[in-house]
């Protein structure tokens, strides 16, 4: 099992262990701006890079947007344009990146997340699977099942925000035993409820560690949805990541771009 770099004094277990550095990138996120969003993403992924980041986890649907109908029309298959130019990115700058991207596969809109490695290969696609049909219409289609895959730094699964809301994900998950759960998430809520509302988000990292007992990192959105039935919702940023012991190790800014640096110890 993995543990957050919290002063363990087991040797035995240092030796078969190494470090990782992952960066939180909560960036802003303009509906449909694609080639905005993905200046903001370089950025980011450059700032984490200056600071020793092996891996960078984003939001979720980063380029156009989360339930942004217009994705329907605009949005690109995986592997495809989009998910060529994050992989470029990784490859470029040598780093692994997970991040959430719309995907369109025929008639079908999927709410996906990619994890890359750093020469630019895709590892894994999870394509979500708690969709909330009621936010969009067309609504995305509903993805299926869970994954995890082998890294060099151990193994790592993949959800998307309301993905961890259900239990019987997270039990599915657990069977995978992730050394790593990274969840991208656009957590959103009207802005007479934040700051409150990120002790929601909180709470479901929280839960999502437990259940799935690994470290969980979940990165949020800043910005505001401008599509569709929540339109004027604002993301709130409050990244969280936890441990399986309920430590908080970190939780970002509210409402305010952050690169947020955690560092754990991962099987060798």
């Amino acid at each position: 099992m993995t543990n957050f770099s919290i002063g363990s004094t087991n040797q035995n277990a240092k030796a078969h262990e190494k470090s990782i550095l992952i960066a939180m990138a909560q960036i802003i996120c303009i509906d449909n701006d694609r080639s905005g969003n993905l200046v903001r993403i370089e950025n980011a992924i450059i700032e984490a890079k200056q600071k020793n980041a092996d891996l960078v986890l984003f939001p979720e649907s980063c380029l156009l947007g989360w339930i942004n109908p217009d994705a329907h029309q605009r949005a690109c298959p995986i592997p495809g344009k989009d998910s060529e130019l994050i992989c470029n990115l990784a490859m470029k700058y040598k780093i692994h990146i997970c991040i959430g991207l719309d995907e369109k596969d025929g008639d079908k809109l999927y709410d996906s997340a990619v994890l890359i490695d750093d020469k630019g290969y895709i590892l894994l696609k999870h394509r979500k699977i708690n969709v909330l049909p009621e936010l969009m219409t067309p609504p995305y289609s509903v993805g299926v099942g869970v994954q995890a895959v082998q890294t060099r730094f151990g193994t790592i699964g993949v959800m998307i925000c309301a993905d961890s809301f259900r239990d019987n994900l997270l039990e599915s998950m657990k069977e995978k035993k992730p050394d790593l759960l990274l969840i991208p998430y656009g957590w959103a809520a009207p802005e007479s409820e934040w700051p409150a509302h990120g002790h929601e988000l909180l709470k479901v990292v929280q839960n999502a560690a437990i259940k799935v007992n690994c470290p969980v990192i979940g990165t949020n959105l800043i910005g505001q949805v401008s599509h569709g039935p929540w339109t004027g919702q604002i993301y709130g940023g409050q990244s969280v990541a936890f441990d399986p012991e309920k430590d908080i190790l970190t939780v970002g800014k509210d409402r305010e771009k952050e690169i947020v640096i955690i560092k754990l110890e991962v099987p060798n």
